[in-house]
């Protein structure tokens, strides 16, 4: 009896183990689908490019960092504090707009071209 008990324990242990590390994996892909359909809301008709371009940049993850550069479209320091910046897709994005607009519209302040 012992052992079907440490057997089944240890099915169980190893089931939750792996549930968690999907429930990781849910949590992320819903917030990168979040962050698409936000994304394609703010930029209207350059919807596709944006998406490129923060896909590149940050595989849609609004925690992405890379030293100075953070967000969804990885703006840096001075960038975010002339647009803006915030903790979710919403701010990131609107900040972001703003940035591309005011550069014209072709992307030239990002690595990452559509």
């Amino acid at each position: 009896m012992t052992r079907i008990v440490t057997a089944l324990t240890v099915l169980v242990v190893a089931f939750i183990g792996t549930g968690s590390t999907a429930l990781g994996d849910n949590r992320i892909a819903n917030q990168q689908a979040r962050a698409k359909t936000i994304i394609c809301q703010v930029f209207e008709e350059d919807c596709q490019e944006a998406l490129r371009v923060s896909w590149c940049e940050s595989k849609w993850y609004v925690w992405a960092q890379n030293g100075q550069y953070i967000g969804l479209f990885q703006m840096g320091s001075y960038a975010r504090s002339k647009y803006g910046h915030g903790s979710g897709a919403w701010k990131q994005a609107r900040a972001a707009k703003r940035y591309y607009v005011d550069s014209g519209k072709d992307w030239s302040p990002w690595s990452c071209k559509p």
